[in-house]
């Protein structure tokens, strides 16, 4: 692995910044050099946010946006539109929060087939483990199936202990679910 870049794409409450903080500590924790970081603009409850991770073996981490990324995460199934897709390289990782099947996805947004495309219910994972809509946790589990970048198991103590008590253990709960439940479309099934 040279570097792998990630755009996350939520809006504001939902924890977009959190998730990448909560990947790239846990890459670190693997051995890896990574770098998470928002992207400032009119933050406020409600409105759409960017945020970005780099995970590398270069101790060198650029620190700006990410305008073609390996991995696209969209938080909201509000942002399910081109223009948040706009830049992921061709092979790269299309990771939805929607109760859609990764080829349902494909077709309602008219993708072309060079990407591999996951879709996990994160929604509805959140709202069963943190009784609320806080998609962030459930989305890495999304994350790890489909680029195996990190051991589950790390991500999930990096939660435990980011989130002590009960509420580290619901969000170890939606992790774990959302790895179990993600439907994970590969570029060669695709086409």
């Amino acid at each position: 692995m040279n570097t792998l870049e990630i755009r996350w794409h939520g809006r504001g409450g939902q924890g977009a910044v959190t998730a990448g903080e909560v990947l790239a500590s846990a890459a670190i924790i693997e051995g890896k050099y990574a770098l998470a970081f928002p992207e400032f603009g009119a933050e406020r409850r409600g409105a759409p946010v960017r945020a970005y991770t780099r995970v590398t073996n270069n101790p060198n981490i650029p620190r700006t946006p990410i305008e073609k990324p390996d991995v696209v995460v969209i938080l909201d199934k509000s942002l399910l539109k081109h223009e948040y897709i706009e830049g992921l390289k061709p092979g790269g990782y299309f990771i939805a929060n929607t109760p859609l099947m990764p080829n349902e996805l494909m077709k309602k947004l008219n993708l072309p087939n060079n990407f591999n495309v996951s879709t996990v219910d994160a929604t509805s994972i959140a709202l069963k483990w943190l009784k609320a809509n806080i998609v962030n946790t459930a989305i890495l589990g999304a994350v790890i199936k489909t680029t195996n970048l990190l051991k589950i198991e790390t991500i999930i103590n990096v939660i435990k202990s980011r989130f002590p008590g009960k509420i580290g253990e619901a969000n170890a709960s939606a992790v774990q679910e959302a790895y179990e439940n993600t439907i994970v479309m590969k570029l060669q099934e695709a086409v």
